[in-house]
C-alpha cells in the first residue's frame, strides 16, 4: 500500500496563514464588504475592525488602511519568549498558530511595525531555538530504547506549529521507515535459524 506522506509547501502554510485575522485602522467608509466566507465590516476612519490578514494585506498595498500590529510581536513579549525557549526543554505554546508566516506578511506589508528589524530577528530566532528543540527531541525518539530492546512506537509533541513540523517531517518520516526496516530486518535475523 503506497501512503501520500508529502509534505504542504511552506507557501501552502503561509496560505492558510493568510485566513487568521489580524486588525486594522480603515481610512476609509464603507457599510460592509461581501465575501465568499461571510460580510465584513462596518468599516469607518480610524476604528480598528478585525480582517483576513490576506484583506489587510490587500487593504494596506493600497494605501486603504494601516495594519495594527499585534501584542505578540512586541520587542519585549518576544525578547521574553526567546529567553523561555531558550531556558526550557518543552515546547512553550507558540506565540501564533502560524507566527513565523503571519509576522514575515505583516512585515513584508506595513512598515507601521516598530523596531522592524528587531521583531524580525527576534521571531527567527524563537523559530531557530524550537526548530532545534525538535530535531533534538526527534533524535532522542528514534534512539530511545525503554529497555527489553522495546523501541518507541510513538511519542507526544505539544505546542508545534505546521511550518516548524514542516521542516523535520521529510527527515523524520524517512528516519522512521529506515529505522523500522532495520529493527524489521535484526528481528528476523535474530529468529530465522537461516542467520544463525
Amino acid at each position: 500500500m503506497h501512503v501520500n506522506r508529502q509534505c504542504m509547501e511552506p507557501s501552502q502554510i503561509e496560505f492558510l496563514a493568510e485566513k487568521e485575522t489580524v486588525a486594522i485602522k480603515p481610512n476609509f467608509s464603507e457599510d460592509k464588504i461581501t465575501l465568499i466566507t461571510g460580510d465584513l465590516g462596518p468599516f469607518e476612519p480610524q476604528i480598528p475592525i478585525d480582517v483576513p490578514l490576506w484583506l489587510a494585506v490587500n487593504l494596506r498595498q493600497r494605501r486603504k488602511c494601516q495594519i495594527i500590529t499585534p501584542d505578540w510581536m512586541n520587542i519585549d513579549v518576544l525578547k521574553e519568549r526567546k529567553q523561555e525557549e531558550a531556558d526550557s526543554q518543552l515546547f512553550h505554546p507558540p506565540l501564533h498558530a502560524h507566527y513565523l508566516e503571519f509576522s514575515t506578511i505583516v512585515l513584508g506589508a506595513s512598515n507601521e511595525v516598530e523596531n522592524a528589524d528587531e521583531v524580525r530577528t527576534l521571531i527567527k530566532d524563537i523559530y531557530d531555538i524550537r526548530v532545534a528543540k525538535l530535531r533534538k527531541s526527534i533524535n532522542n525518539m528514534v534512539n530511545y530504547d525503554g529497555g527489553g530492546g522495546r523501541p518507541l512506537s510513538h511519542a507526544v509533541i505539544n505546542n508545534i506549529t505546521a511550518m516548524e513540523l514542516n521542516t523535520v517531517k521529510q527527515f523524520f518520516v524517512k528516519s522512521l521507515d529506515h529505522l523500522h526496516n532495520l529493527r524489521n530486518h535484526a528481528e528476523i535475523c535474530l529468529t530465522d535459524p537461516r542467520y544463525t
